[in-house]
């Protein structure tokens, strides 16, 4: 049996929400791209054809992955979490205490982290560190690149 992940209700929301895209809208996009593929001939030396079809598969996995990750989701309820403690979709902010630069992260649950967007997972080694701290702790990280450390300046929901 597969762990659960855990996930925020914003996350979730925007998974389904991809999910039912791809089914109802792209799903239907790419039938008609393949469809005036087919109506230009010879499918065997046709670009469109091969790119529609090649699109087509890409859709279809990136479905199933979605419907398997929604198998093995757990919803955070942020209601039952303390406010004041970082957990998932607490937004952090944090400083390194030896450049003396801050950063603003949201913690999320594995299938929603984007390192580009600031969502970073529980499971990462900053995510995991930071979990369950406080306002005015401090944490050491070890990351592949090196050991770092961070004073927590906010924990908020």
């Amino acid at each position: 049996m597969e762990e659960k992940k855990l996930i925020t209700y914003e996350g979730l929301r925007d998974l389904e929400e991809e999910l039912q895209d791809l089914k109802v809208n792209r799903r239907r996009e790419i039938a008609e791209k393949i469809r005036v593929a087919r109506e230009q001939g010879d499918l065997s030396e046709n670009a469109e054809y091969d790119a529609a079809m090649d699109e087509q598969r890409d859709i279809e996995a990136r479905i199933d992955e979605i419907e398997n990750i929604l198998k093995t989701v757990e919803v955070v309820d942020e209601d039952e979490i303390d406010a004041k403690k970082v957990s998932i979709g607490s937004h952090v902010k944090i400083r390194d205490l030896e450049t003396g630069e801050d950063m603003e992260l949201t913690i999320v649950g594995p299938t929603e982290s984007s390192s580009l967007e600031g969502r970073i997972s529980n499971d990462s080694p900053i995510g995991a560190a930071l979990m369950g701290k406080e306002r005015n702790n401090k944490v050491s990280v070890v990351t592949p690149g090196g050991q770092f450390e961070y004073k927590i300046l906010s924990v908020r929901r």
